[in-house]
C-alpha cells in the first residue's frame, strides 16, 4: 500500500487494534487517524483509521462491526473509490465487500492468512468461517500470496477463474546480504564466534520457539544462542521458561524493533527458523519474512508447513524438519561446505521476488478488476 501511495495513489486503511489491551485505561477504544504513514518508505502516504470499539473482550468485536461499517460507508460514499481491497481481515472484510457492491464498485480480497484461524477467541472460529466465505463469494476478485492459499479459497467457494495468486517481494536495496552485521551482534552481546539462530515476528504458543529454547537447554555448545525479534501471545511465557532454564545469555529477546533495524538484525543471523506447528493457522500460509531471510543470503529450517513447501520447493535455501524439537539436531548436521550450498540456493530462488515488479503487477491487475 505504501508503494502504491508513492506511485499517485490516494489510500485509505481502516483497521482494528489487537493489541488493545496495551492501551491505557478507559472502556472505549476512541477512533484514530493518523495520516501521511511512511512505515516502510520515506514519501508515502497511507490514511490509517481505527474506528472506536469498546475493550471488553466479545464486545470489542461486535462494537467495532457496527463502528467499521459506518466509518466504511461514509468514507465509500464521501471519496467514491475506484476499488476497495482487504487483507486479512474477517469484519472489515465483510462490510467492505456488502458495501462495495451497494455503491457498485470492484471489491479485491487478498488472502496472506486462513483468516478464520486468527480469531483468538476460538468459540468464534465457525462462525468467522462462515463470514469468509461470504465475502469471498461477493469478492470480484481473490488474490492469494501462494499457491495453497490460493487452493484454499477455490474450496471454500471461489470461483478459480476469480482468482490469482501474488506473490510477497523484497526490497532488495533494504535487504543486502552484503551488510556487516558486527555492530548489531556487539549491540546484543553476541560474539563473532557464535552461532546464531534468529526468529523475526508475532510469537504465538505454536511457533515452536518454546521446544527451540528446551532443545538449546539440552546442548553444551554454548557458542549455540538464539534472537527472538518480535513480541506476542506468548512472549512472556517464553521469557519465564528462558529464565527457568537459567538461558539468559544465550537467549536474547528484543521486543519489537523499528523496521530499518529488521536487515541488521537477519544479517547477524547464522541461520534463521520457522518452526512453526504444522496447524490449520500455519498450514498454508508463507510469511514475508521467509523472502527477506533468503534475500539477506540466509539457511532456513522450517517445519513441514505445505504452503511453504509447495511454494519453496527444495532448493531455494530451506531445509524442512519434522517437528519444531528437531531444529537443534539439523542445525549440527549442517556442515560448513552444507551452509554454503544453503545460501546460493536462497541468492539464486529469491532474485525474481522483487517489490517493484509485484507492485506494478498488482497495479494492473487493480486496472483489469475496474474494466
Amino acid at each position: 500500500m505504501e508503494l502504491l501511495s508513492k506511485k499517485g495513489h490516494d489510500v485509505i486503511v481502516v483497521g482494528f487494534n489487537q493489541l488493545w489491551k496495551n492501551e491505557s485505561r478507559g472502556i472505549v477504544s476512541e477512533q484514530k487517524i493518523v495520516s501521511n504513514i511512511s512505515r516502510f518508505y520515506m514519501g508515502s502516504k497511507v490514511t490509517y483509521i481505527q474506528p472506536a470499539f469498546v475493550k471488553i473482550p466479545l464486545l470489542d468485536y461486535v462494537s467495532f462491526s457496527f463502528t467499521a461499517r459506518a466509518t466504511i460507508k461514509y468514507l465509500v460514499r464521501r471519496f467514491r473509490p475506484d476499488i476497495v481491497i482487504s487483507f486479512t481481515s474477517i469484519i472489515t472484510s465483510y462490510w467492505g465487500m456488502k458495501i462495495s457492491q451497494e455503491e457498485n464498485i470492484p471489491y479485491i480480497y487478498y488472502w496472506t492468512d486462513v483468516i478464520h484461524t486468527l480469531v483468538p477467541i476460538k468459540t468464534l472460529q465457525p462462525i468467522a468461517r462462515l463470514i469468509e466465505r461470504e465475502t469471498i463469494k461477493g469478492s470480484s476478485k481473490v488474490m492469494a500470496i501462494n499457491e495453497a492459499l490460493r487452493d484454499y479459497t477455490i474450496a471454500i467457494g471461489a470461483k478459480p477463474e476469480h482468482t490469482v495468486v501474488l506473490p510477497g517481494g523484497i526490497d532488495f536495496d533494504r535487504f543486502d546480504p552484503h551488510i556487516i552485521s558486527s555492530n548489531t551482534r556487539e549491540k546484543y552481546q553476541l560474539s563473532s564466534e557464535d552461532f546464531v539462530l534468529f526468529f523475526m515476528g508475532w510469537i504465538y504458543e505454536f511457533s515452536g520457539l518454546k521446544e527451540v529454547i528446551v532443545g538449546l537447554s539440552k546442548e553444551s555448545d554454548v557458542r549455540l544462542k538464539l534472537l527472538v525479534v518480535g513480541e506476542g501471545d506468548y512472549f512472556h511465557e517464553l521469557q519465564d521458561l528462558t529464565q527457568r532454564l537459567n538461558l539468559q545469555e544465550r537467549v536474547i529477546f528484543t521486543g519489537w524493533r523499528p523496521y530499518e533495524e529488521i536487515p541488521h538484525l537477519i544479517a547477524s543471523a547464522d541461520v534463521c527458523l520457522l518452526p512453526a506447528y504444522n496447524n490449520d493457522v500455519m498450514r498454508d500460509i508463507v510469511p514475508i519474512k521467509l523472502y527477506e531471510y533468503l534475500a539477506m543470503a540466509k539457511p532456513v529450517i522450517c517445519t513441514r508447513l505445505p504452503g511453504v513447501m509447495k511454494e519453496f520447493g527444495y532448493d531455494s535455501g530451506i531445509t524442512y524438519i519434522d517437528k519444531p524439537e528437531d531444529v537443534i539436531s539439523c542445525i549440527k548436521q549442517l556442515s560448513d561446505s552444507k551452509i554454503l550450498d544453503l545460501k546460493k540456493d536462497a541468492m539464486t530462488f529469491i532474485k525474481d521476488y522483487n517489490w517493484d515488479s509485484i507492485v506494478s503487477e498488482f497495479e494492473n491487475l487493480i486496472k483489469s478488476v475496474r474494466a
